[in-house]
């Protein structure tokens, strides 16, 4: 029952990163003076649903799901269309939008708990296991 559900929430924050790619995509480009604040937004907007999701199911994989969506949709909006159009453009809001959402989604995984209990990044050991403490006599 327990690997049913989390299937199913790993497949619900995929979904949501798909959503926000989509929605992401076609709203990004909102400006207020010359400053990009829809980009803006959902650059934030990714980065608290990628870190989020980790805090709440324990893990970076859980971190990682709706970033895997976002990056999907995202790769596509930016392949150019026969006709000429594209979705995601060559100008400041689609550079903060997509280089912005990358950086979220990379604070995001690596902000998230790591689902070992001790984060690696933060061990005072260099890699691998705990190093055995020598006996006293």
């Amino acid at each position: 029952m327990t690997t049913a559900v989390t299937a199913a929430a790993y497949a619900v924050l995929v979904m949501l990163g798909l959503l926000m790619g989509v929605l992401g995509g076609f709203q990004h480009s909102w400006y207020i003076w010359p400053v990009p604040v829809s980009a803006i937004g959902w650059v934030a907007a990714l980065f608290a649903v990628c870190y989020g999701a980790g805090r709440m199911m324990g893990g970076k994989l859980a971190a990682l799901a709706p970033a895997a969506g976002w990056m999907v949709i995202t790769m596509i909006w930016l392949a150019n269309r026969p006709e000429g159009d594209v979705i995601i453009a060559n100008d400041l809001s689609g550079y903060v939008y997509l280089y912005g959402g990358l950086a979220g989604i990379l604070a995001g995984v690596l902000l998230s708990p790591s689902a070992g209990g001790e984060s690696w990044l933060l061990t005072k050991h260099s890699y691998g296991r705990r190093p055995v403490e020598p006996h006293s006599p």
